[in-house]
C-alpha cells in the first residue's frame, strides 16, 4: 500500500482561489490520470477515471475502493481507493510562492498515478471577492474580467504531480 497525494498549482492573475467545484472532497468530482503497473511498469493507454462517490467491492476481503482495473500487459490487478479529508484549496499565496497545494489523497495497491489531467467542473474567487463557477479547465486555461475589483483574472500554466506519502 503506498499512499500518493495529488499536487496542483497554476498561475493565479487576480484569483484568490481554486478547487473542485463542490469542494476539495467534492463526491462526484471526476479524477482523470493514467495508471502504472506496480509490477510490469506497463502505462495505462487511456486515463482511468476515479469518482469518490462510486466504489466497488476489493477483489479480496472486505471493503470497497473507487477502482478495481487488471494491467492489460501482465494481468495483474490493481485497486486506488480515495482517501478525502486531506485536501485543500489552491490560494494566490501557494502560487505566488511557486509551491504546490494538495488536492486528493490516493491508496493505491499494484498501480502507481501518472498524469493527472484538469477536467470536471471547477470553481474560482477573484482576488475582489466575486465567484466564477462551473469553469472548464480541460483547454489548459480560464480568463474573465471581474466586474467588481474591475480588473482581468486568470488561470493559466496548469500543473499537477503524485507525491508519496507516508
Amino acid at each position: 500500500m503506498v499512499n500518493y497525494m495529488l499536487m496542483i498549482t497554476a498561475d493565479l492573475e487576480n484569483i484568490a482561489n481554486l478547487q473542485p467545484q463542490g469542494g476539495c472532497d467534492d463526491p462526484s468530482f471526476p479524477y482523470f490520470f493514467k495508471v502504472k503497473c506496480g509490477r510490469c511498469g506497463e502505462l495505462s493507454q487511456k486515463e482511468t477515471c476515479v469518482i469518490l462517490n462510486e466504489t466497488y467491492p476489493l477483489p479480496a476481503g472486505k471493503g470497497t475502493t473507487n477502482l478495481v482495473q487488471k494491467c492489460k500487459f501482465c494481468g495483474r490487478e490493481g485497486t486506488v481507493s480515495m482517501v478525502p479529508g486531506k485536501g485543500k484549496l489552491l490560494t494566490q499565496e501557494i502560487s505566488d510562492a511557486g509551491e504546490y497545494a494538495p488536492l486528493m489523497m490516493f491508496d493505491c495497491r499494484g498501480y502507481e498515478p501518472d498524469g493527472f489531467v484538469f477536467s470536471g467542473v471547477w470553481k474560482a474567487e477573484s482576488a475582489a471577492g466575486t465567484k466564477y463557477e462551473d469553469i472548464d479547465l480541460s483547454g489548459g486555461e480560464f480568463a474573465e474580467y471581474d466586474e467588481k475589483g474591475e480588473c482581468p483574472v486568470m488561470i493559466s500554466n496548469l500543473r499537477s504531480k503524485f507525491e508519496v506519502v507516508k
